[in-house]
């Protein structure tokens, strides 16, 4: 099994314990993914967040619609936590979220190790894009919600995104 990993970071003019206490309620994950999916939270809210917690979503990708479960494998507030897919679309994903003070804000770090069905042609024509768009919608919801002047960034198109920085790892 291939194994790639997509790394994204976002820094933001907002306190650390903020930033992670957004992240900290699952709810704000509807909040920060793409409309295009579709994406619902169906496990009753809200969610104690630890590890070992279990969060149910339902979701539509390129059309299709999936159910897909994650699993949170570590909790280290103010500054990390992992959540796992148990039950989803990948053969494996792995996402670590980092948070640490920089420059009067937050830094925010994500770093996704994923593996897909079909390998690394699949990936290469469909998953890096679906992820990298995922990941751009994500950094521009993220710098409306904590932007300090509550002005609204404009939306960045679809076709105008750019790839993440992407390696494959094994």
């Amino acid at each position: 099994m291939r194994i790639f990993e997509s790394n994204h970071e976002l820094w933001l003019a907002r306190p650390l314990e903020e930033v992670f206490d957004f992240f900290a309620d699952a709810a704000n994950l509807e909040r920060i993914t793409p409309p295009w999916l579709e994406f619902r939270i169906v496990s009753p809210l809200p969610i104690a967040m630890r590890p070992g917690a279990l969060i149910d979503y339902r979701l539509k990708l390129r059309g299709l619609p999936l159910r897909w479960r994650s699993e949170i494998t570590a909790w280290q507030p103010p500054y990390r936590f992992v959540d796992e897919q148990r039950r989803g679309p990948y053969r494996l994903w792995w996402h670590e979220h980092t948070f640490e003070r920089r420059d009067g804000g937050t830094l925010a770090r994500d770093r996704v190790r994923y593996a897909v069905w079909g390998g690394a042609l699949v990936e290469r024509l469909v998953v890096r894009r679906d992820v990298a768009e995922i990941f751009a919608f994500r950094a521009q919801a993220l710098k409306h919600l904590f932007d300090p002047e509550g002005g609204l960034e404009p939306a960045v198109p679809r076709a105008a995104r750019t790839a993440p920085a992407l390696r494959l790892i094994s």
